[in-house]
């Protein structure tokens, strides 16, 4: 083996440190270590292996998602930036895992797609930027924007949205300036889903039942809308006629696992009732998968309510 002697050990553990045990060709062999001394570290059986082509894991084992993050900006360059699912999960929003790490580059970087990192050139570079040590990722809106574009189904982009609003990573103004600042290729789910979510969209199951609606052509009532009286706030429901005084509720499996849980939704039912409101409760399921029944309840709630007098309660949009 090649003595490197001139290695300066103490700026390869910091750059070790900071980059989550993945080091690039240049940094490297800027801190001493010779071309032999790095064959030597990356040979069958040791301590280093080869993240990408030039980007290097200084550990043995499968590549955390930091350390395929930090490998993705070190082959793209100093101008990269994080973008898509890694950045969604940086940001905290929950996200399946993706063979890929996606990554921003100014048009005029030439590093290409290799292996699990895919490169996206453009003309519109994010700024601001999250820092997070030596990882740069971009902002909720961003993540959003670019990762609606790469999914396959509008259920995914509604999702992903309300999850967003629904949890205040970002507010639908954000997201919408986003969208007009963006390439309109690719965008058509995501204008449909900021359309739901302004709407009062909170979730997919909802967003299922007002496609349903509009297929019926029914109304379309007021999605997560408050409701008061002089008592003050007595609910916030799911879908919301005012002029009926009919409220239907989506109820997911999820909110009715204990007996507790089961009395609440009861005594929220009856509270409604009482206040001379009909509730009508679904599931995601029967949305789904019995559309006409759904469809001919809710048309016949309708039919029957219309001509009643005004219900005294103040109605309150879903905030955005």
């Amino acid at each position: 083996m090649a003595k490197s002697t001139a290695l300066d050990h103490a700026a390869l553990t910091r750059i070790l440190r900071n980059q989550h045990a993945v080091v690039s060709r240049e940094q490297a062999l800027a801190c001493g270590m010779t071309r032999s001394a790095l064959r030597y570290r990356l040979r069958s059986g040791g301590p280093w292996q080869m993240l990408l082509p030039g980007v290097y894991l200084a550990v043995t084992g499968t590549a955390t998602a930091d350390q395929r993050e930090m490998g993705a900006l070190l082959h793209a360059g100093p101008a990269s930036v994080i973008t898509g699912y890694a950045a969604l999960r940086r940001n905290g929003i929950a996200a399946p895992p993706r063979r890929f790490v996606d990554v921003l580059v100014p048009m005029a970087v030439q590093h290409g797609s290799r292996a699990f990192v895919r490169v996206h050139r453009t003309r519109r570079m994010p700024e601001p930027v999250c820092v997070d040590g030596e990882i740069r990722y971009v902002t909720v809106p961003r993540a959003i924007a670019d990762t609606a574009r790469d999914l396959g189904r509008p259920r995914e982009v509604r999702a992903l949205v309300a999850t967003a609003v629904q949890r205040r990573h970002c507010t639908v103004t954000m997201l919408v300036r986003e969208l007009e600042q963006g390439p309109s290729q690719g965008s058509r789910m995501l204008r449909a889903a900021l359309e739901e979510v302004a709407e009062g969209i909170r979730s997919v199951a909802e967003g299922d039942f007002r496609t349903l609606l509009k297929r019926g052509r029914l109304p379309i009532p007021m999605f997560n809308a408050r409701l008061y009286d002089d008592t003050g706030l007595i609910a916030i429901v799911d879908a919301w006629w005012p002029q009926a005084g009919l409220a239907v509720e989506v109820d997911s499996r999820e909110w009715h696992l204990s007996p507790q849980d089961w009395e609440r939704t009861m005594r929220r039912h009856a509270d409604l009732t009482a206040r001379g409101i009909l509730v009508l409760h679904f599931t995601p399921r029967q949305i789904r998968k019995e559309p006409a029944t759904v469809l001919a309840a809710v048309t016949a709630a309708l039919s029957a309510r219309t001509s009643r007098a005004p219900l005294a309660i103040r109605t309150v949009p879903a905030a955005s």
